[in-house]
């Protein structure tokens, strides 16, 4: 009994040091979640506004630029799939990856090609291990994005969709292609918005051709449309505005993830504290009425060698 004692007391040091690493890692998830949050808020009137102006654009003017243009036969996609770079975030990966599957699926059963980019070491280490090959990764920023990476991977993708656009023969420079992402008609982005504390939502929207999410609404039958001038041209402001609007997606895209990320991680961690908290208490029963036990065993032992010695002296007497 005494060393079954010794293996609680054994297992509750333990757990008891897993309780203050997983109370640590809670504490700096909510300490950043905060600052995630901000980022992601102050990010949102910037994005806004380059909506409005891409809507503008495209609404008030008969340009059709490569980057809006949708293709006669789209044969090929490319899918971005935004990831955390650790663990311990409870089911915010696999989540955003079950998200992207089912796109994926979507989009083999139209006949279309799969190109994956994937953002963050777990989603890396997803694909890898199943085979899967992956045109392109960024991983070491899925906590704190910056608008380098953001603008990193607009460049790829939009290099991509350029250089799909050229083969397809619907324009595009070849300056502006590259080599190293092959051509797609299609780039799709997956990532996790973040609702609330409680609630982080998989989504999975299409990039390129483009669609404006924020659109113009139709005006009214005696409404006076608005006469907007362009300069240079509308076809330069459209070069300057896609590109741009695209990045700040994806920019916007990176910081809800990162404030998902670290939500899903600070509850994962408080239910692992939880846990350890129910686990301490259940062994400390246990060795309680281990102990309890071993005392009234020694107790009876006792009592049992009280009487034999009586019973044996009274047998000599």
């Amino acid at each position: 009994m005494a060393v079954s004692l010794r293996e609680y007391r054994a297992k509750i040091k333990s757990v008891e040091s897993t309780k203050k690493i997983t109370r640590a890692m809670e504490l700096i998830a909510a300490s950043r979640i905060i600052k995630a949050q901000q980022r992601a808020n102050a990010a949102a009137p910037y994005a806004r506004e380059l909506t409005r102006a891409v809507s503008a654009v495209a609404t008030y003017s008969n340009v059709d630029h490569v980057l809006t243009t949708e293709p006669e036969q789209a044969d090929r996609a490319a899918v971005l799939v935004i990831t955390s770079d650790r663990g311990l975030a409870g089911a915010y990966s696999s989540s955003v990856l079950r998200e992207a599957e089912g796109l994926v699926e979507k989009l083999k059963a139209e006949g279309k090609q799969v190109d994956l980019y994937v953002s963050g070491r777990k989603g890396e280490a997803f694909y890898r291990f199943r085979g899967r090959s992956i045109v392109k990764s960024w991983t070491g920023h899925s906590d704190q994005p910056t608008y380098e990476v953001a603008k990193e991977l607009g460049q790829g993708l939009i290099a991509a969709f350029l250089s799909g656009a050229a083969e397809g023969a619907r324009g595009g420079s070849a300056e502006q292609l590259s080599d190293a992402f092959p051509g797609v008609d299609e780039v799709h982005l997956v990532y996790t918005r973040f609702r609330s504390m409680l609630v982080q939502q998989p989504t999975a929207v299409r990039l390129l051709p483009l669609e404006v999410v924020e659109g113009v609404e139709a005006p009214a039958e005696d409404e006076v449309l608005p006469l907007y001038d362009f300069e240079p041209s509308a076809e330069a402001v459209l070069d300057a505005l896609l590109p741009q609007y695209v990045q700040s997606r994806i920019w916007y895209a990176l910081l809800q993830a990162a404030a998902s990320e670290l939500a899903a991680r600070q509850k994962a961690m408080k239910s692992a504290t939880d846990n350890a908290q129910e686990l301490i208490k259940k062994y400390t029963r246990i060795a309680n009425q281990a102990r309890q036990a071993g005392i009234t065993q020694e107790i009876s032992e006792i009592v049992g060698g009280v009487n034999a010695l009586a019973d044996a002296q009274a047998g000599n007497d």
